[in-house]
């Protein structure tokens, strides 16, 4: 005997599984505003593809070794499209995870000289560790309630003068002074003092146009202007035949697309740093990693959320889940050969197309995983446009300085020591750990030891070791 189907048929209007998997309707949007979300978020921040080989290319580590351009756009492009995916599916908010800019500085100008790229990457997946073990036991708030608010702005604004500062080098606009007797400064416009040479054309012309487009709020004004000044420096290039543009020279590729390369896959070391660099050092390199990570995202993830509607009674939805994609991100970057991932404030501009929910985030991820074939394009792009993309957005986390309160004597130093030595000790290490131990020592001072609590001043002494780690090894020795 024939069973009757007994197939449920879908109500006209009823929400299909893809809305209630995503409680599309429940949060006012539609499938077609989460998929236009999604474009604009990855159209927002996919410079970074182009931006994070041209920082970590930069360096060298310990044994003299320059990754290529090849492997980092294709680790870049492998970490951001699977954490912002399982951003999408389990955290199921409309927020885009990448290497985060900053923090890949750490990577490629701090750990990479001191240890292996492997060992460098290893330090970066404890890092996410770290990070999802913090946000499982709830530490990770204790910890941000225990830093001030104006100490964690001085951070943003050192990082954001730092990543000018990169920018700029890279580009050629500022050089390093040689040394000599008569020098009166260590650092000096272009390579005599003075701009010359197409390469530098390139640079302020792409500046030039995505200061405009930025201002104008164009979607996308970062990757045009990086698009406009990388065809620019390929004619001039093939016109002139031009010397001067560094690593990358602005040749038309042979192909559009091509494999990618997965050499650096899973090349970690998970241990082997804190030989390399030492114990002290490698633990705090550890925690400034820690530090940069979970501050930027907290904040990213609360102003994006709140302009997604997603907040109730000053909560983010699903934050424990949020946040846990967030370290797991940090260990994708190290296993895939890249830098730590975390949530890019642009993920606002696809809220502002309309996306709420965790849908955008899978066709920003799928985006990402499609580019993972066109690294050929990437490597013709030379520093020249890609470096106006870090100076910008350097410029533009400096705005963050509006929430410095200057009145406040106890602050204001511990404030300037951070957000200058980030850029002029070329470290965010030193930076954080001088303003921290400022702070503290003021505050101790002035008969205000209620005011740091033990964490703070536990976290002082360990940057106190830092900076004093040459002196004990000459005692001890």
């Amino acid at each position: 005997m024939v069973q009757p189907r007994t197939d449920r048929v879908q109500q006209p209007g009823e929400p299909t599984s893809v809305d209630r998997f995503f409680r599309i309707s429940h949060r006012g949007s539609t499938v077609g505003r989460e998929v236009r979300g999604g474009l604009t978020t990855f159209v927002a921040m996919c410079y970074i593809v182009l931006l994070n080989p041209l920082i970590l290319s930069a360096s060298t580590d310990i044994t003299g070794l320059r990754l290529t351009t090849e492997q980092v756009t294709t680790a870049t492009a492998l970490a951001a499209a699977v954490t912002t995916v399982l951003m999408g599916l389990i955290g199921n908010a409309p927020l885009a995870v990448a290497a985060g800019l900053g923090v890949n500085g750490i990577v490629a100008f701090q750990l990479a000289p001191a240890m292996t790229w492997g060992q460098a990457f290893g330090l970066v997946v404890l890092e996410g560790l770290c990070i999802v073990a913090l946000a499982i036991s709830g530490v990770r708030e204790r910890i941000i309630n225990a830093i001030p608010s104006a100490l964690k702005t001085g951070i943003t604004v050192g990082i954001g003068l730092y990543i000018a500062l990169v920018g700029l080098v890279s580009a050629g606009f500022v050089t390093r002074t040689p040394d000599k007797a008569d020098s009166t400064v260590p650092v000096r416009m272009g390579v005599d003092g003075h701009l010359t040479g197409w390469p530098i054309v390139v640079f302020c012309l792409g500046l030039l146009l995505m200061v405009i487009l930025v201002a104008k709020a164009v979607p996308g004004a970062v990757l045009i202007s990086i698009g406009a000044a990388t065809l620019l420096a390929v004619v001039l290039n093939s016109v002139f035949d031009i010397s001067g543009w560094g690593l990358v020279e602005p040749a038309v590729p042979t192909q559009v697309v091509a494999s990618p390369d997965f050499s650096l896959f899973g090349q970690i070391d998970l241990f082997g740093g804190f030989v390399s660099a030492g114990a002290m050092t490698a633990t705090v390199f550890l925690f400034t990693l820690v530090l940069s990570g979970f501050f930027d995202a907290m904040g990213t993830i609360t102003s994006v959320a709140q302009e997604a509607g997603i907040m109730r009674e000053g909560k983010v939805e699903g934050m424990g889940r949020i946040l846990f994609v967030d370290g797991l991100g940090a260990v994708a970057g190290g296993v895939s050969g890249s830098s730590p991932n975390t949530v890019f404030l642009e993920s606002a501009a696809g809220v502002g197309e309309g996306a709420r929910t965790g849908l955008a985030s899978v066709v920003t991820g799928g985006l990402f995983a499609a580019t993972l074939f066109l690294t050929p394009i990437a490597a013709i792009v030379p520093a020249q446009a890609a470096a106006p993309a870090l100076v910008v957005i350097g410029g533009m986390m400096m705005a963050q300085c509006r929430r410095i309160p200057w009145q406040d004597a106890d602050v204001v130093l511990p404030v300037f020591l951070i957000a200058a030595l980030i850029p002029f000790t070329y470290s965010i290490t030193n930076g954080i750990g001088a303003g921290l131990i400022a702070y503290v020592v003021i505050k101790l001072s002035k008969g205000k030891a209620s005011e740091v609590g033990w964490l703070l001043g536990g976290l002082a002494v360990v940057f106190a070791a830092y900076f004093g780690v040459e002196a004990v090894k000459l005692v001890v020795t």
